[in-house]
C-alpha cells in the first residue's frame, strides 16, 4: 500500500459519487443558476444506478431545508430545478423512494411564510402530478397537500398582486392533486367528505369573486380571457369543471353538498346569480346519467329550508328550475315523480304560508309592513315552484307527461271551505293560464290516441274543475283540453271567436280519425259536450272563455269528429242556442249574446269543414241576416233574439245535412246534458255549494265541527230550547210518515183512471199525466 502525501488530510475523494455529483451542480454564486453540464451528468448517473435515486433524493432534501433555514433562496430554486429534472427523466421502480423525498421537500417549501416559495413548491408539485407512474402507490397520502392549497385558495395578503399569485398557486396545487388521484383507484380517499369540504369551497370562494373575475361562463366550455391562466376565477372554474367531470356514480353526492353547504354559509341564495351559475357548470360538467343525484341533492336541500326566508327558499327553486332544465333534456332517472311530489309540497306549504298572513290580517290582528312584504315574497316562491313543474313537465316524454298529469290532479287542493277556496291568485293560476304546471306540462303533448292522452283517473276531475266557480279556472281546463286535443297544432291558427269566411285559408292540417280515437268519442263524447254545455251558461264567463269554448270545439271537430260526432256537435249548438233564447236561467243579457255568437262562428266553421254546401249556404245565410239585423239597430236588444230568421232551425239544418255517413234524424232530438263519469252525478251539486276537494280530509274536519257544535248546544242551551228543537224534529217526522202511509195505502193516480164509488155505482176519473206526482226517485 502506497502512502499519497497530503490526501489523508482531504475527505473530498472519500464522499460517495452521488453526493458530489448534487454538490457540483450548485454554483458559488447561486445567480449563475443550475450547473447544465453538471446536472447532466446527476442526471446520468441516477438512470444509470436508479438505486441511488432515495439517496439523491434525500440529500437534495437534506441540502434545500438547510437552505430554506438560511433563508439561501437561490440554492432553493436551484435544488428544485435538480429534483424536476430528475423526477423527468426516471421512470423506474426505484423513483418511489425518490417522490417521498421530493414531496417531503415540496412541503417544507408550501409551509413556508415566503409567497415566492409557496409558488416554487406548488409549481414543481404541479410537474410532479403531470406524470404518469408505472405502478401505483400504495402507502401515499395528500391530506397536507389539500389542507396547504386551500388554505392558500383562501390567501388575504395584503398586497393584491402576491393575493392573487398565492390564491392561482393554490388552485394550481388542487387541480394537480385532482389529476393525481382521481384516476387512481387507491386514492378514492380524495372524495371522502373532509377532503371534498376543502377542495369545493376553496375553488367556490375564488369563483365568486368579482373583484378577479367580472363572470363566470355558463356555457358548457369554460370561456377564459388572454390572461385566463393567472386569473383565479377562471382557473377555479376549469378546476372544479374537471373535478365534477372526473366524477364517478358514488361520488355525486359527496361532490355537490359542499356546494349547496357553502351557499348557505356565504347566503347565496338571494340574489342567487351565483347559486344559478354554479349548478349550470355543474349539470354542463357531470356525466348525463348522474344528473339525477343533482336534482335528489337540490331537493332535500329545499325540504332542509322549508321554513326559511320565502327569497332563500325561491332562490333554491330556481337553481332547481336550472338544473332540470338541463337534466329533462338527458337522463333524469327514476325521479320523475319524486320532483313533482316535492315540489307540489312546497307549493301547498307556500300558500298555507300566504294563508296564514291573510288569516292574521282578516282576524284583526295588526299585520307589519314585514308581514305583507312576506305575503309578496310567498307569491315569488310559488311562481318560481310553478315555472319548475312547467319547464320539467314539458321536457318529459309522451309517456311519462301522461303520468305526471294524473299525479298532478290528484294532488291539486281544491276546498270548498270559506278559508280554504281554491284562489287561482294564491296559487300562481293568474294570466297568462300556460304558466300553471299543467298546461306547461301539456304543451306540445303529441299522443297517438286520444285514449293514452285523456285517461279516466285524469279526465274526470279535470272536468269536475271545469264546473268551478271561478272563470280563470275553467278556461285553466280549456287550456290544457287544447294542448292534450291539438295533435296537429291547429289552434294558433283560430285564435279568435270569429266568422271566418275561408276555412281553407287557414290550411288546417288533418288526419283520418282512427278506430281508438272513435271509441275514445262513444266513451267520453257525451262528458266533453256536457262540459262545454254547463261551461257556456256561467255568468261570470269572459271575452276569453268564449274564445276558449268556440275553439275546444273546433278543435274536437278537427281531431275526433266523424259523422256521428258531426251530428253530436251540431245538436249541441243548437241546444246552446235554445238556451239562450229560453233563458230559463235568467242569464245576462251578455252571456246569452256571447252564446249566440259562439254558436253562429262554430256552425260556420262546421259547415266550411264538412264540405257540405246546402248546410254552408244555411248557416252563411243566417249569419249574414242577423249581422245586417245588427247594424241597422245599433244594437241587440233582448227582443231580437226571438225573431225567427235570425237563428238557426232545426228542420232546416236537417234538411241541408243529407249525405252519406250523416244521421240527420238525430238532429230532431233534442241535446240534454247527460250524467256520465263516476263524478258526474255530484260534481254539479258540489260545484254550486262549493265543498267539493280530491280528499276527505275537508269533509271529516267539517263532521268533526258539527258533532263539537251538537254536544257544546245540548251542554250550555236551555232546556227549553233544545225541547223545542226535538219537538220540531219530532213534528216533521211525522209529517213525513203521514206522507209515506198516505201513499203506501192509496195508491197513486194512473192515466187509465181511477176507480170511485159514488151512489154505489163505480165510476173512471182519467188524471193527465202532467198533474201527476211521481215521488222524486222515479223523476228523471
Amino acid at each position: 500500500m502506497f502512502c499519497v502525501p497530503g490526501v489523508c488530510g482531504c475527505c473530498g475523494p472519500l464522499r460517495p459519487r452521488y453526493k458530489r455529483l448534487v454538490d457540483n451542480i450548485f454554483p458559488e454564486d447561486p445567480k449563475d443558476g443550475l450547473s447544465k453540464s453538471d446536472m447532466e451528468k446527476l442526471t446520468f448517473y441516477a438512470v444509470s444506478a436508479p438505486e441511488k435515486l432515495d439517496r439523491i433524493g434525500a440529500y437534495l432534501a437534506e441540502r434545500l431545508s438547510r437552505d430554506v433555514v438560511r433563508h439561501r433562496y437561490g440554492y432553493v430554486v436551484i435544488a428544485m430545478e435538480a429534483l424536476d429534472q430528475l423526477l423527468m427523466a426516471c421512470h423506474s421502480q426505484s423513483i418511489k423512494p425518490f417522490v417521498e423525498s421530493f414531496l417531503h421537500m415540496v412541503a417544507k417549501l408550501l409551509e413556508s411564510r415566503e409567497p415566492d416559495l409557496q409558488v416554487l413548491g406548488t409549481n414543481s408539485f404541479v410537474k410532479f402530478a403531470n406524470i404518469e407512474e408505472d405502478t401505483p402507490s400504495y402507502h401515499r397520502r395528500y391530506d397536507f397537500f389539500v389542507s396547504q392549497f386551500s388554505a392558500m385558495c383562501h390567501s388575504t395578503h395584503e398586497d393584491p398582486e402576491t393575493r392573487t399569485r398565492i390564491r392561482v398557486a393554490g388552485i394550481k396545487g388542487l387541480q394537480g392533486v385532482v389529476r393525481k388521484t382521481v384516476n387512481d383507484e387507491l386514492q378514492a380517499i380524495i372524495w371522502e367528505p373532509q377532503h371534498m369540504d376543502k377542495l369545493i369551497p376553496s375553488m367556490l370562494f375564488n369563483m365568486q369573486d368579482t373583484s378577479l373575475s367580472c363572470s363566470l361562463s355558463l356555457s358548457p366550455l369554460s370561456l377564459t380571457g388572454q390572461d385566463g391562466e393567472e386569473n383565479p376565477a377562471s382557473l377555479a372554474e376549469s378546476c372544479f369543471r374537471e373535478l365534477l367531470g372526473r366524477a364517478a356514480y358514488g361520488n355525486m353526492n359527496n361532490a355537490v353538498r359542499p356546494v349547496l353547504v357553502h351557499l348557505d354559509n356565504h347566503r347565496l341564495w338571494e340574489p342567487n346569480e351565483f347559486a344559478v351559475s354554479c349548478f349550470r357548470i355543474i349539470m354542463y360538467s357531470i356525466q348525463a346519467q348522474h344528473s339525477h343525484h343533482v336534482i335528489q341533492q337540490v331537493l332535500g336541500h329545499l325540504d332542509t329550508h322549508n321554513k326559511n326566508t320565502p327569497r332563500m327558499r325561491a332562490g333554491i327553486v330556481q337553481v332547481l328550475l336550472e338544473t332540470v332544465a338541463i337534466a329533462a333534456k338527458g337522463s333524469v332517472g327514476p325521479t320523475v315523480l319524486e320532483v313533482f311530489n316535492t315540489l307540489l309540497k312546497h307549493l301547498r306549504m307556500s300558500v298555507d304560508f300566504e294563508l296564514g298572513e291573510n288569516s292574521r290580517r282578516n282576524s284583526g290582528a295588526s299585520v307589519s309592513s314585514s308581514g305583507r312584504v312576506k305575503e309578496s315574497e310567498e307569491r315569488i316562491v310559488q311562481n318560481a315552484i310553478i315555472q319548475t313543474i312547467g319547464f320539467f313537465g314539458g321536457n318529459l316524454p309522451d309517456y311519462q307527461r301522461a303520468e305526471v298529469m294524473m299525479f298532478i290532479m290528484g294532488k291539486v287542493p281544491v276546498y270548498g271551505t270559506p278559508c280554504h277556496t281554491l284562489d287561482t291568485v294564491k296559487i300562481g293560476l293568474t294570466f297568462p293560464p300556460d304558466t300553471f304546471d299543467v298546461p306547461q306540462v301539456t304543451s306540445g303533448f303529441k299522443s297517438k290516441t286520444m285514449v293514452a292522452a285523456l285517461p279516466a283517473p285524469f279526465l274526470d276531475p279535470l272536468f269536475s274543475i271545469s264546473l268551478m266557480e271561478d272563470c280563470e279556472l275553467r278556461q285553466l281546463v280549456l287550456e290544457i283540453l287544447l294542448n292534450i286535443i291539438d295533435r296537429h297544432d291547429n289552434r294558433a291558427k283560430l285564435r279568435g271567436i270569429r266568422i271566418i269566411p275561408n276555412v281553407a285559408a287557414l290550411k288546417i292540417k288533418r288526419e283520418k280519425i282512427s278506430k281508438q280515437d272513435v271509441g275514445f268519442m262513444k266513451k267520453h263524447g257525451q262528458q266533453l259536450y256536457r262540459h262545454i254545455y254547463l261551461g257556456c251558461k256561467e255568468e261570470d264567463n269572459g271575452h276569453k272563455n268564449f274564445e276558449l269554448l268556440f275553439t275546444t270545439l273546433a278543435v274536437l271537430t278537427i281531431e275526433l269528429a266523424n259523422e256521428e260526432v258531426v251530428v253530436d256537435l251540431i245538436r249541441l249548438a243548437l241546444a246552446l242556442q235554445d238556451m239562450s233564447l229560453a233563458n230559463e236561467e235568467n242569464m245576462p243579457m251578455v252571456i246569452r249574446c256571447g252564446i249566440m255568437a259562439l254558436v253562429a262562428a262554430y256552425l260556420n266553421f262546421l259547415s266550411q269543414m264538412i264540405a257540405n254546401p246546402a248546410f254552408c249556404q244555411h248557416v252563411s245565410k243566417v249569419n249574414y241576416l242577423g249581422i245586417k239585423e245588427r247594424v241597422q239597430e245599433k244594437m241587440l236588444r233582448e227582443v231580437e233574439l226571438s225573431v225567427g230568421h235570425l237563428y238557426f232551425q232545426t228542420v232546416d239544418l236537417a234538411e241541408c245535412l243529407v249525405a252519406p255517413g250523416y244521421n240527420a234524424e238525430r238532429l230532431s232530438i233534442p241535446y240534454v246534458p247527460q250524467v256520465t263519469g263516476k263524478h258526474s252525478f255530484v260534481d254539479r251539486r258540489k260545484h254550486r255549494w262549493g265543498w267539493f276537494r280530491f280528499n276527505t280530509t275537508g269533509l271529516e274536519e267539517q263532521e268533526k265541527e258539527k258533532r263539537r257544535q251538537v254536544m257544546e248546544k245540548f251542554q250550555k242551551a236551555p232546556f227549553e230550547e233544545i225541547a223545542a228543537h226535538c219537538e220540531s224534529k219530532a213534528n216533521m217526522l211525522h209529517d213525513r210518515l203521514a206522507q209515506i202511509f198516505e201513499l203506501t195505502i192509496r195508491p197513486p193516480p194512473s192515466p187509465s183512471g181511477v176507480v170511485s164509488i159514488s151512489a154505489g155505482h163505480a165510476q173512471h176519473q182519467s188524471v193527465p199525466v202532467y198533474e201527476m206526482k211521481f215521488p222524486d226517485l222515479c223523476v228523471y
